[in-house]
C-alpha cells in the first residue's frame, strides 16, 4: 500500500467539505510545527506531497490523501485514507482563525465514523505538553483510539529517547483510549518509518 504513489484529493476547511465516509481513515494530529507534514512525506515516500513550513499553523485544513488510482468516493474505494490535521496550540494567525481550525479538528475527531485511529505526534525535544493532554482528554472522552508517535528523535541522544518513551508509556497506561505502543521516528533520518507503516496497517485492520 505504501509503495504505490499517493495523491492529495481534498482539503476541507469545514465539516461540510469533508469527503463522503468510505474507506477507513487514520489521522495525524499534533501541536503546530511538530513535524506532521514532514513525517507524512517520509511515510509515503513523496517529497512535497504534504506541504511543510517552519511557520506554525501553515496547515489550515483537514488534508486528505489516498493511494493513486482511487477517487475516495463511490465504489472504487482505497484501502485507507490518511488525514493531515491542522496543528493545535500556537499558530501565527489571527485568534479567530486559530479557533476555527481548532473547532474543525475537534468536530472531526468526535464525529467521523470511519476514523480508525489518531496518530498523536509529540516532539521528542519537548515531550507531552498541556495542550497535548487536553487533546488526549478529548480522545479518551470520545473513545477515539490514538497512538503516540515521537517525532524528531534524531535531535536528542539515544538514552534520552529511551527515557522519554518509558515516561510516556507510563503516562499512557492511565488513559482509556491510548494504544499501548509508541513509535519513535525521525522524518529527516527516515527512522521508524517502517514501524509507523506497520502501525497504520494494523490500525485500519482493527488490530489492538
Amino acid at each position: 500500500m505504501f509503495l504505490r504513489p499517493w495523491i492529495f484529493i481534498r482539503g476541507a476547511p469545514s465539516m461540510k467539505f469533508l469527503p463522503p465516509e468510505g474507506p477507513p481513515e487514520v489521522a495525524f494530529a499534533g501541536r503546530s510545527n511538530v513535524g506532521k507534514s514532514s513525517l507524512i512525506n517520509a511515510l509515503l515516500s513523496r517529497r512535497g506531497l504534504a506541504r511543510t513550513s517552519n511557520t506554525p499553523g501553515r496547515t489550515q485544513e483537514l488534508n486528505f490523501f489516498v493511494p493513486d488510482g482511487y477517487s475516495g468516493e463511490g465504489d472504487d474505494l482505497p484501502p485507507m485514507a490518511l488525514i493531515d490535521m491542522p496543528g493545535y496550540g500556537f499558530a501565527q494567525a489571527p485568534k479567530a482563525q486559530v479557533d476555527a481550525w481548532t473547532r474543525l479538528v475537534f468536530d472531526y475527531l468526535r464525529g467521523r465514523v470511519t476514523l480508525k485511529r489518531v496518530f498523536l505526534l509529540i516532539d521528542a525535544r519537548h515531550g507531552i505538553k498541556k495542550n497535548d493532554e487536553e487533546v488526549m482528554d478529548l480522545l479518551d472522552k470520545a473513545a477515539v483510539s490514538y497512538q503516540v508517535v515521537l517525532t524528531k528523535t534524531d535531535k536528542i541522544k539515544s538514552p534520552a529517547v529511551a527515557k522519554l518513551m518509558a515516561e510516556t508509556e507510563a503516562r499512557l497506561k492511565k488513559r482509556a483510549a491510548a494504544f499501548p505502543e509508541i513509535v519513535a521516528t525521525s522524518a529527516e533520518k527516515a527512522q521508524g518509518i517502517d514501524e509507523l507503516r506497520d502501525a497504520l496497517a494494523r490500525a485500519v485492520n482493527g488490530a489492538r
